[in-house]
């Protein structure tokens, strides 16, 4: 797992992480310069690839590991 990475994508930007889900790179699908006003809304977008990235990682840890841990619920 730790191996793999995830593309999390919101508008205009790309976020890539790793199975430890460390930041590898952030790519901004912009063309022309951005303005002040929008700042802001490019730092939502950042966060929201970010969460996508990390839910992406997390529901494939829970796919690879879900057959290793059924049953196990009632141990933990």
């Amino acid at each position: 797992l730790e191996k793999s990475t995830y593309e999390g994508t919101s508008s205009l930007v790309t976020v890539i992480i790793n199975g430890k889900k460390e930041v590898k790179s952030v790519k901004l699908n912009i063309e022309e310069e951005i303005s002040k006003e929008d700042i802001e809304m490019l730092e939502d977008m950042i966060m929201l690839a970010m969460n996508d990235a990390v839910k992406k990682a997390d529901n494939d840890k829970e796919k690879r590991l879900g057959k290793y841990s059924q049953g196990l619920t009632g141990l933990m």
